[in-house]
């Protein structure tokens, strides 16, 4: 893989470097990055490393840590914990673990008969009313074949009328939200992916994905000023918060869907990417996210990051070769 600047990173000491990594990202750099054969490292995302330790403390019932979205013991305190169900399940997923690992272990119907929302008590596969869980469910349900139509009905009817979603709309908000909307579209993608979607779905996504671009991903609408100082804040894992490189990733994964180019609007986030990249090709960890883990897999704050540095070379690749076409 080589830049339009000229970095290249195959055979370079950042693709080594990346190549040294848990199998979770290994066999993304050796896909999308090296162009090596990567299909027996994704094979053993579930036997070894990062998913193996996670595989490991799925209870009996089927869950993570007794719960939902939160532990069974989470009392609140100080940060988000991130070891509930909803969470293991998203991590595994995005890591490339083979969904029929869980499948044997009748994961879906597990949670279906064990595992209720804190939220009203609601049915795990049903949903609750906050679009980012909702759409993290909709993206583990395809994952393991259960039926999420349901959900993904509640997206359209909840789809906010400047295009995107906001998970504040139980507290009346009328307004979309960048971290909201992000999320919306990933679990809207996956579906879509996952089934073919429909002409609803299909839609619903333009409009979520329009939302963002006529805002070039980071500004305000109205003034042209960027909305917040976490546009550019890269952290991983990206939990449920809004940056422009997990947009501009999402935006890469549904152009290879749709089979469509870039969208011309992204070039100021491409922009922010580009400046975030250090002069050795990597980028720094901004800072993880606060509360309790189970592992963690990715470095401190001000260190270079294996994660950032494979999306952020990902999106520059996309992006930089469909200028060169």
């Amino acid at each position: 893989m080589e830049s339009t600047d000229g970095q290249s990173i195959v055979g370079s000491e950042v693709g080594a470097w990346l190549r040294e990594s848990d199998v979770a990202l290994r066999w993304q750099v050796e896909r999308d990055l090296l162009g090596e054969p990567w299909e027996g490292t994704r094979g053993r995302v579930g036997v070894e490393g990062f998913g193996a330790r996670l595989l490991a403390l799925q209870g009996v019932d089927g869950q993570w840590a007794g719960g939902a979205y939160f532990p069974a013991d989470f009392r609140g305190g100080d940060g988000q914990p991130w070891t509930a169900t909803t969470w293991a399940l998203r991590e595994l997923r995005e890591w490339g673990l083979d969904p029929g690992v869980l499948r044997e272990r009748r994961t879906g119907e597990l949670l279906a008969a064990n595992c209720r929302w804190e939220y009203d008590d609601l049915p795990y596969w049903g949903g609750e009313v906050d679009c980012c869980i909702n759409a993290m469910t909709v993206a583990s349900g395809v994952w393991l074949g259960v039926d999420v139509s349901g959900i993904v009905e509640w997206f359209l009817e909840h789809r906010m009328a400047d295009g995107g979603w906001n998970c504040e709309w139980v507290a009346g908000s009328t307004r979309s939200s960048y971290h909201s909307t992000v999320n919306s579209l990933d679990g809207l993608l996956a579906y879509d992916i996952a089934t073919g979607g429909t002409e609803a779905t299909r839609a619903a996504r333009r409009s979520g994905e329009e939302y963002l671009l006529e805002r070039g991903l980071f500004r305000r609408l109205a003034t042209g000023e960027p909305v917040a100082p976490w546009v550019d804040r890269f952290a991983y894992p990206f939990r449920w918060s809004y940056d422009v490189l997990r947009a501009a990733d999402y935006f890469r994964q549904a152009a290879d869907h749709d089979g469509t180019p870039p969208d011309p609007r992204m070039a100021d986030a491409i922009d922010l990417i580009r400046a975030a990249r250090q002069p050795d090709g990597t980028w720094l960890q901004a800072g993880r996210h606060p509360g309790r883990v189970w592992l963690e897999v990715d470095v401190p704050a001000g260190e270079p990051s294996k994660w950032l540095t494979l999306f952020g070379t990902r999106v520059l690749h996309w992006w930089d070769s469909a200028q060169q076409a």
